[in-house]
């Protein structure tokens, strides 16, 4: 349920980041290049120097396989006079939802230096000293060595774009009364906020136009294709949940995707199939049932028997849940995570966090 309140969204947003700024004597802002960044971004730093609180610390964690655009608008940022940046362009490892066989690229590893997407920053910093070179791990671990003392990091989510996000920032406080964050580590008093965390879409379009901030050009490129509002990522298109947005990079930006052809394997293949191959809509002729389709496809493309069996442990558990109610729709969700590689069961969680999966399981809990 939502409460609606007499402040609009953006006076709220700066209000929460005025709490920040007096709660913490450290803050810094992550950004990744897209809508939600770019306006976090510039609600920081019109705090800052309200409070004398300059230059502002910006935060971007470099996945190397960006999009030409999204590195234009972190380089308008980080370039700002009123910011401190901190670019890493470090050895990290990221999914490859493209190819069976190569199933990371190693972002920045200096063996490869002669392919790499692009040259390093002059003032980035380079070497992983953090312990660890998953990509969903560096943000603590980052913060925790390179931020001393109490800090805010501020990012940019919001609660419209998952049903789970909405349950996480709104019913359990992080920080005093703040439910908006999370930890990152608590013992040295670190930790996450989300600000714009009750913001639309419509709120984020309405803030850049009406302050006529920088956003990223993937976006009008996005639109022009139809590509539904909620569904654009301006992120590397290589993982689980954005190798859609692969297919239209090679019109969109065609020597990004050239030079990503070089750089890993599979995305030649995905790109040339396009998405109406990729995500199979209609069953193949040559199968009975979607089932059946979908048990070939993991049978012939996940070989790894660890990976194998975790997929059948979760289609198991998904089809006694699910199956009499939802029906071939489970099927071909489990086509697609097979599809784009997805053995850490990314896609899979996103689909049990979906609002009408988490009510088919409420229902069923209680009628049990």
């Amino acid at each position: 349920m939502k409460f609606y309140g007499k402040e609009n969204v953006f006076d709220a947003a700066l209000n929460r980041i005025r709490y920040l700024f007096d709660e913490f004597p450290n803050v810094i802002v992550s950004v990744s290049g897209g809508k939600d960044s770019t306006v976090i971004f510039h609600l920081a730093l019109q705090v800052a120097r309200e409070k004398n609180r300059l230059p502002l610390r910006v935060m971007f964690l470099d996945q190397e396989a960006e999009w030409q655009a999204t590195i234009d608008q972190i380089r308008s940022i980080m370039q700002h006079p009123d910011v401190e940046p901190f670019w890493y362009q470090i050895p990290l490892r990221l999914f490859n939802a493209t190819s069976t066989v190569e199933h990371w690229l190693m972002c920045w590893d200096p063996a490869e230096e002669a392919r790499w997407m692009r040259p390093k920053e002059s003032y980035s910093i380079k070497a992983n000293t953090y312990g660890t070179d998953r990509f969903g791990e560096l943000f603590n671990a980052v913060i925790a060595k390179d931020q001393q003392g109490p800090t805010a990091n501020i990012g940019g989510v919001r609660t419209e774009e998952s049903p789970a996000r909405f349950v996480g920032l709104t019913t359990q406080a992080t920080h005093k009364w703040i439910t908006w964050g999370k930890v990152l580590t608590k013992r040295l008093d670190h930790y996450t906020f989300y600000p714009i965390y009750d913001w639309s879409y419509s709120d984020i379009w309405k803030a850049i136009h009406s302050n006529g901030w920088p956003y990223n050009a993937v976006y009008d490129a996005m639109y022009s294709y139809g590509v539904p509002v909620l569904d654009m990522r301006v992120s590397n298109v290589h993982h689980e949940t954005a190798v859609q947005h692969l297919f239209r990079m090679q019109e969109i930006e065609p020597d990004t995707y050239e030079r990503l052809t070089q750089r890993i394997a599979g995305i030649d293949m995905a790109g040339k199939m396009g998405e109406a191959d990729y995500f199979v809509k209609d069953l193949p002729f040559m199968f009975q049932s979607w089932r059946e389709y979908r048990d070939f496809l993991l049978d012939k493309l996940i070989t790894n028997p660890d990976w194998h069996a975790g997929f059948r442990r979760i289609f198991k558990r998904h089809e006694d849940l699910f199956l009499d109610v939802i029906g071939d729709r489970l099927f071909k969700v489990h086509i697609s995570s097979i599809l784009t590689n997805d053995w850490e069961h990314v896609k899979l969680r996103n689909f049990e966090g979906r609002r009408d999966i988490n009510d088919i399981r409420r229902a069923k809990k209680a009628l049990a």
